[in-house]
């Protein structure tokens, strides 16, 4: 991480405000960038870009690709503006953002979008010659993974949506033979399904180029895990722990914690970790340059994991009885200081590392120079030595309000904290702090910290209340939905007298511009 303050923004793709029913990577996006620039604000934290499910609840931490991009963030408005749609197509779905995301209408809208565009692709050569080279560029330097996964989705569909290990057993067992005959009697199914992912990266670079024009840069995060009916694990299934027939010996989460008092099954494969050892970590290297083409930064998610991981043995129903075993992150991530990440030096991570942590964690980030997270809703139980306090967090830190897994600032004071909280709370802010203020309070707080980078998620800039809460973990529905309205992306946009009003000033006095 840079060596200097900053302050940044949180808030997803998806919870941006647009017209098709859920938050993409359009112009609304590249507004948004402006307006947190205007602010002082110079870093944008999302969540993962890679595909969601519906039965896993769209929830971005559970994708069937580690490199794939999510379809639902494609910019109608992009599309249209290259000439690959029209505006009178675009109208047809036409959808008034309202709060929440509608991700089963995006994913018709993106469907039927996408498949006009690709019609269009093909029929008009001419038109679409510069594009065309650009594509074929692409399909040729992403093959390692576009090919596998190109080929997964247009089987999922063949299926019927049947978990790979339900396949016909040449195609559950990746043969080659069987794979390159599907792949030439299915060529324009396959090849669709690669422009998909062509539009997707073509905008998020676009996105990202612009972000830069404002100083901005974008955080990405990186889950530790993938989903077990994934291309990763159907192609690869050497680097996983599974059994005979392909299915999980055991699956990850995490142990009983603050969240939860029968843990986090998460149900994602364990990583065979000798094995990935024995080709010098070449599934996670990939997989990280990848990312970093488009990000800043990256936040690597549930970092205790790389050291450590709970193992929880598939037939469990809670993540109570697992054990902790040991992962060969260390030896990988020693190894990975060694490169130069995308031209942005050794390392540009930044490591999740709340919860339960030991301490060869600790001493593995501090070796590196890894920055952890502090969440100063954690601050607040009377323990003068608690690492969240702000007197207690080192420069070489991030500093949060709340992060996605958190209930809004707002909703911490009215129902997630104690009463001894809330008083110690006010007696740390050396004022009154009500429901009215409790956002604008902590907000300051974290921007006041001696932590390197300070980032607020969005919601707590605007003071909303736990409504507007992104996550509750081990929640199997309902998370991940919430979206600004119109309004309060005016109120980003053009801010009045409110507390979004001196966030400049806070800055500013605070050294983060």
């Amino acid at each position: 991480m840079p060596r200097r303050r900053q302050s940044g923004l949180l808030i997803h793709i998806t919870s941006l405000p647009g017209a098709y029913s859920v938050g993409d990577m359009g112009p609304v996006a590249v507004d948004f960038a402006g307006h947190m620039s205007r602010l002082g604000f110079s870093v944008w934290q999302m969540l993962p870009l890679t595909p969601t499910a519906e039965i896993f609840g769209n929830s971005p931490y559970c994708a069937p690709s580690a490199f794939a991009g999510n379809l639902l963030l494609v910019s109608p408005d992009a599309l249209a503006q290259e000439g690959f749609v029209t505006q009178e197509e675009l109208a047809a779905w036409f959808a008034p953002s309202l709060g929440r995301a509608d991700f089963a209408s995006a994913h018709s809208c993106k469907k039927s979008l996408l498949a006009l565009a690709w019609r269009r692709f093909c029929a008009e050569p001419e038109k679409f010659a510069d594009v065309r080279g650009e594509y074929e560029a692409f399909c040729a330097e992403e093959d390692s993974w576009l090919r596998d996964y190109a080929l997964f989705t247009l089987l999922k569909e063949k299926f019927d949506g049947a978990p790979w290990a339900a396949w016909p057993a040449p195609y559950a067992a990746h043969d080659e033979s069987a794979l390159d005959l599907l792949l030439c009697e299915e060529k324009e199914g396959v090849d669709f399904i690669r422009f998909c992912q062509f539009v997707f990266y073509r905008q998020l670079r676009a996105l990202s180029l612009r972000c830069a024009e404002c100083g901005v840069t974008l955080m990405g995060d990186l889950p530790i895990y993938i989903a077990w009916d994934s291309a990763d694990v159907w192609a690869s299934r050497e680097l996983f722990d599974l059994d005979e027939q392909g299915f999980p010996r055991g699956v990850a989460g995490v142990p009983p914690d603050y969240f939860s008092p029968t843990g986090q099954r998460w149900g994602n494969p364990l990583y065979n970790w000798e094995r990935m050892r024995a080709d010098d970590f070449a599934w996670w290297r990939a997989r990280i340059a990848h990312t970093l083409k488009y990000f800043g930064l990256l936040r690597i998610d549930h970092f205790r994991g790389l050291c450590a991981f709970w193992a929880i043995p598939a037939s469990e129903p809670t993540a109570v009885n697992g054990e902790w075993r040991q992962a060969q992150g260390k030896e990988m991530l020693r190894a990975f200081q060694k490169i130069d990440w995308a031209g942005r030096g050794p390392l540009p991570f930044i490591a999740e590392d709340l919860g339960i942590i030991t301490d060869d964690v600790r001493d593995l980030m501090r070796e590196l120079g890894l920055p952890g997270m502090k969440v100063l809703m954690f601050a607040f139980g009377g323990e003068v030595d608690n690492p969240y306090l702000p007197h207690n967090t080192e420069p070489a830190s991030v500093v949060y309000t709340g992060t996605h897994d958190n209930d809004t600032a707002v909703g911490w004071w009215r129902a997630g904290s104690s009463v001894r909280e809330r008083i110690n709370f006010s007696l740390y802010s050396g004022r009154e702090v009500t429901r009215e203020n409790a956002a604008a309070v902590m907000t300051r707080m974290a921007l006041s910290s001696a932590a390197e980078l300070a980032v607020v998620p969005v919601q707590d800039i605007l003071g909303l209340d736990g409504s507007c809460r992104m996550n509750v973990p081990s929640q199997a529905s309902g998370s991940w939905q919430w979206r600004l309205t119109p309004q309060q992306m005016k109120n980003i946009a053009e801010p009045g007298c409110d507390f979004v009003g001196v966030l400049k000033e806070l800055n500013k006095i605070y050294g983060r511009i």
